[in-house]
């Protein structure tokens, strides 16, 4: 399965909010929607679920326009919306139904989410009894008690505790290996960076970088070296506004080009007492910074 949106343009009144917007995310990968808040990425995804239509542009699956009676989307929404005075399993049931599932069906899919999240307990409760991250496990269980072909996941380890946290990982690993399409939504890098294959990073309404992240990471210029060193005074004088202080206590040095690098690391060798010289690996936070943090966010 491989699910496209090409050329999405979107505007409400006389504000446009996406422009040219495209990007492909496969089956069996996770693929990471990025941008800061106001970015379009809340607009990309309501296009691509069919709350609202796109001004132009396309959304496809394996090439053709996608057909909505026939793919099933799991969406784990930023804000949650459920209710808070029904029991558990009675909206549990009725969204599955909603999506399409006989009532028999909908119970016992429900009730191997509920097993498989350790929530089986809270089955009869009602929602504003349970702690924040457990109303969260229970919102990912709409998401996924259907069985959706394309699995939507918006800030979705916000809230969890450690142990929560690396059961939704093994849940989500689990999605991938099925062959799901897997769309996360998130600000916290880390996860994008443990999940993800590619990604698309999106400023100001339009798609400033997207591949695959592998691709994009060993593409991205080797301009800085890290040294570490038990003097690091002679080093930052001699280097001036071009040496910064890492949290971890290591120097970061900007070269003025990634040609520079051998030429720089011979001559801190040679004229410093050094531990350590190496290449930066640029992290996707940087890279993020670089293509999304310099524009205003729109809220």
């Amino acid at each position: 399965m491989v699910l496209e949106l090409r050329n999405i343009e979107k505007s409400f009144g006389e504000k446009k909010v996406l422009t040219g917007v495209s990007f492909k995310a496969e089956g069996g990968k996770a693929f990471g929607l990025l941008g800061r808040n106001g970015a379009g990425k809340t607009t990309s995804i309501r296009i691509l679920m069919d709350v609202f239509p796109a001004n132009s542009g396309e959304v496809l699956m394996d090439g053709k326009p996608i057909d909505y009676r026939k793919v099933g989307i799991g969406y784990l929404p930023e804000e949650r919306g459920l209710y808070p005075k029904k029991t558990i399993i009675d909206q549990l049931t009725y969204f599955a139904e909603l999506k399409g599932m006989s009532h028999k069906a909908a119970v016992k899919s429900v009730d191997y989410w509920l097993e498989r999240l350790g929530m089986m307990e809270y089955r009869n409760k009602k929602l504003d009894t349970l702690s924040k991250g457990n109303q969260q496990k229970i919102q990912l269980v709409t998401a996924l008690a259907h069985d959706p072909d394309i699995v939507i996941l918006d800030e979705p380890f916000s809230g969890l505790d450690p142990v929560n946290a690396m059961l939704l990982k093994d849940v989500v690993k689990e999605q991938i290996s099925k062959g799901k399409i897997v769309l996360f939504s998130s600000h916290q890098m880390s996860y994008i960076e443990e999940f993800c294959d590619s990604i698309a990073i999106i400023n100001a309404g339009k798609v400033v970088l997207t591949g695959d992240l592998h691709d994009i990471k060993r593409d991205y210029p080797r301009d800085r070296l890290v040294v570490r060193t038990e003097y690091p005074d002679q080093i930052q004088a001699d280097f001036g506004t071009a040496c910064k202080v890492m949290e971890n206590g290591a120097l970061l040095i900007q070269l003025t080009s990634p040609e520079e690098k051998k030429t720089v690391m011979a001559r801190l060798v040679e004229h410093y007492d050094i531990d350590e010289v190496k290449v930066y690996e640029p992290s996707l936070n940087d890279i993020f910074v670089e293509y999304a943090g310099n524009a205003a966010a729109e809220g």
